[in-house]
């Protein structure tokens, strides 16, 4: 399963932007080959599809499309290598890898003002001012 992965090594350093690009390319590529393994290790076909994690690294890599320099796209890319090092050898658990990749960032909370109806005005002014 992890196999392929652990294989995956990244050199040091791109020699050109081009060189980059090509590296993240095929770091995309083995990410995808082990999703299936994923799927799998985490038992995630009930709560998401192949595709739609597809679609999440994909969104992840395109967050850094705007980065130009090969020693940073490097940096990111040992970064990612590393994440998915880790969660093809299962260490990390279930709902580390539903909240990341499934869910996401903005987490299940989805109507954020629903839950302040019940407190005063005093207690809001409160909590607006006490969080650090």
């Amino acid at each position: 399963m992890a196999f392929t992965v652990r294989g995956l090594k990244v050199p040091p350093n791109s020699a050109s932007l081009e060189e980059a690009r090509n590296r993240v390319f095929d770091f995309f590529r083995s990410a995808c080959r082990s999703l299936p393994a994923i799927m799998n290790i985490y038992n995630l076909d009930d709560v998401t599809t192949t595709s739609q994690i597809r679609s999440t690294i994909a969104s992840e890599i395109r967050k850094n499309s705007h980065v130009t320099d090969p020693k940073v796209i490097d940096m990111l890319l040992f970064k990612g290598m590393e994440e998915l090092g880790n969660i093809t050898e299962h260490a990390k658990q279930r709902h580390h890898i539903i909240g990341q990749y499934v869910v996401g960032r903005e987490g299940l909370v989805q109507d954020v003002g629903s839950k302040d109806q019940g407190i005063s005005n005093f207690l809001k002014n409160f909590y607006k001012s006490n969080y650090f």
